[in-house]
């Protein structure tokens, strides 16, 4: 068994295995914030044609170098909400009239 390292230094490509030690797939995507130490979780790649899965942090359990072992069964990993671009949230002044906020939301900012 290989010796742990962090959250930080997970890889593109790297094995997912579940619970019982099965290979469950690779490395798609990790979700967090390095600069705060805040690790949300992980993207994998379960399927050639299938979405990516979201691993929610709390299901993933023993890092290591090249490795990363959930806490789930395999079974569950299709249950697993897709993995989506974050919703993009544009953010307009209080101070802007109505008839702004309709053409800034129809043609954008210029």
């Amino acid at each position: 068994m290989a010796d742990p390292v962090a959250w930080k230094v997970i890889e593109r490509g790297w094995r997912v295995y579940d619970a019982g030690g099965q290979e469950v797939g690779t490395i798609d995507q990790l979700v967090g914030d390095a600069e705060a130490d805040i690790f949300d979780g992980l993207a994998i790649d379960d399927s050639v044609l299938g979405p990516k899965k979201y691993v929610p942090s709390e299901n993933v359990g023993r890092i290591e170098e090249g490795a990363v072992h959930l806490t789930i069964p395999g079974d569950r990993i299709g249950t697993l909400e897709d993995m989506r671009a974050a919703p993009q949230e544009e953010i307009l002044p209080d101070a802007s009239s109505w008839y702004q906020r309709l053409a800034w939301t129809l043609f954008g900012r210029r």
